[in-house]
């Protein structure tokens, strides 16, 4: 059931189910029955026991006396709770029609939003529940006043009185509530009646359950040798963006639950416990998880974590919860899982790890420290890893250099050619500029002899002009 060389710890989901295959999670604390069939089987075997001794005639002695009055002291038990909200020992027939006073509570409560339970103490303080107010307050004044009862039998007494509050708001026929409704008062009432009642019944004197929290504690604590490979945990590829523990938010829910005090609260811790868990599973390396790679995770999250008073959460809820929440849904799920971790932790031996019983007791006995080990190797895996990416890195920068290199070669040749290019556009210019000066020159000469002449011809004229006139 719990160990399998290629992926660990394994467990069915039949196995996970009530032994009375009733449909239900069961759960070790009930010796695989769900809580409803071990209700029933602990009620049935009360049938009259035989007694090992022996009378004068050689005949046995039975228990049946016993038995009577055991039986007759839970029907009084049942009584009195139901006296709480008929005023008589049994409730009234069913009938079609709701009297009025239940109807204005029933027209109160049926439009109370779901999880507002705010709202639920407000309609519980108003006076159409005025009757049903009186009845919770007296019987949390009765809880209280005999806190020293055993623990079992105060269990008994809320559980009934669950039973009586859910008898009151059905018995309305269909103009009651309906099954949804019911349910989601039965979680106020809880929540409103634990909350109170904790002080008195957690970890109760009656009961080992302190004990039992410290002798979990110190099997937990020598046990924070496994690693999460012993356990077949998948944790994220490295190439992964997570960093640090991936199940440290499950971790710090399971802390939390310690801190809470109604039994719903509680159950919504290891909820969120095993939802983060789920979360850290989904970045693994490969296929995603199943329920086998998550009863390895809840297996690793409780043995970081150590949870304060684990036992005794799990005892609250278990005696002081609503079947409902235990025996199905993701809350029953989740906590059924929850007890078949404890279990695995609590008989946790050297097969179930893949190792040897002399491997084993040498990690118990801290001759093997398989944690320096792994923390050498994660060194070693880290320190690869940071080579790897400066390699990547250089080959990079290498890449690059030679690109720059190929660029700035271009780019010489580039101003290597427009210098020619300009040089040979100047040389032309020059050359044209040269071609136009000797041009100038050519013209102030010609112009020069031009004038020469014209000057020299009109001298002439006025000279044969004077010798004329003589």
């Amino acid at each position: 059931m719990w160990t399998d060389k290629q992926r660990g710890i394994r467990v069915s989901q039949e196995e996970l189910l009530c032994k009375n295959a009733c449909g239900y999670y069961g759960n070790p604390a009930w010796q695989g029955f769900c809580s409803k069939c071990w209700r029933e089987k602990s009620r049935t075997s009360g049938t009259p026991r035989q007694d090992t001794r022996m009378t004068g005639d050689g005949s046995p002695v039975t228990f049946t006396k016993f038995e009577e009055k055991k039986n007759a002291e839970k029907g009084r038990r049942i009584n009195t709770v139901r006296r709480l909200f008929w005023g008589t020992p049994s409730p009234p027939p069913k009938g079609p029609e709701p009297s009025e006073s239940f109807a204005a509570v029933l027209k109160a409560y049926q439009n109370l939003e779901p999880g507002d339970f705010t709202g639920f103490l407000k309609l519980l303080k108003s006076p159409a529940s005025r009757r049903l107010q009186s009845r919770c307050t007296t019987f949390l004044d009765t809880m209280e006043t005999n806190h020293d009862l055993p623990v079992q039998k105060q269990s008994d007494l809320v559980q009934d009185f669950y039973q009586s509050f859910a008898e009151y708001f059905s018995r309305g026929g269909t103009s009651g509530f309906h099954e949804a409704q019911i349910t989601q008062l039965m979680e106020h009432l809880e929540k409103l009646m634990m909350t109170r009642l904790h002080k008195w019944v957690f970890c109760h004197d009656s009961c080992d359950d302190e004990q039992k929290d410290l002798a979990l504690q110190r099997r937990i604590r020598s046990l924070n040798w496994v690693t999460p490979e012993m356990l077949a945990v998948p944790f994220p590829n490295k190439k992964t963006s997570a960093s640090g523990d991936p199940f440290l938010p499950a971790i710090t829910a399971i802390i939390e639950m310690d801190a809470k005090r109604a039994p719903q609260d509680k159950l919504a811790c290891v909820s969120k416990c095993s939802q983060h868990i789920f979360e850290a599973l989904s970045t693994s390396n490969s296929e995603p998880a199943n329920a086998d790679d998550f009863l390895s995770g809840l297996i690793y999250v409780v043995l970081k974590a150590n949870p304060p008073r684990l036992h005794s959460n799990m005892q609250y809820v278990i005696r002081f919860g609503l079947p409902h929440s235990l025996m199905a849904g993701e809350s029953g799920y989740y906590f059924t899982n929850l007890s078949c971790a404890v279990a695995f932790i609590e008989k946790l031996d050297g097969p179930a790890l893949n190792l040897t019983p002399e491997e084993f007791e040498g990690y118990m006995q801290r001759r093997y420290t398989p944690g320096v080990g792994s923390r050498r190797q994660q060194v070693a895996s880290d320190t690869q890893q940071l080579l790897d990416e400066l390699k990547g890195r250089q080959e990079r920068l290498d890449q690059g250099v030679d690109a720059l290199k190929v660029e700035l070669h271009q780019w010489v040749q580039a101003v290597h050619s427009q210098f020619e290019e300009v040089t040979t556009q100047f040389s032309l210019v020059q050359q044209e500029l040269s071609s136009q000066a000797e041009n100038s020159q050519d013209v102030s000469s010609l112009s020069d002899e031009v004038s020469l002449q014209e000057n020299s011809e009109d001298h002439s004229v006025v000279t044969a002009q004077g010798v004329v006139q003589e």
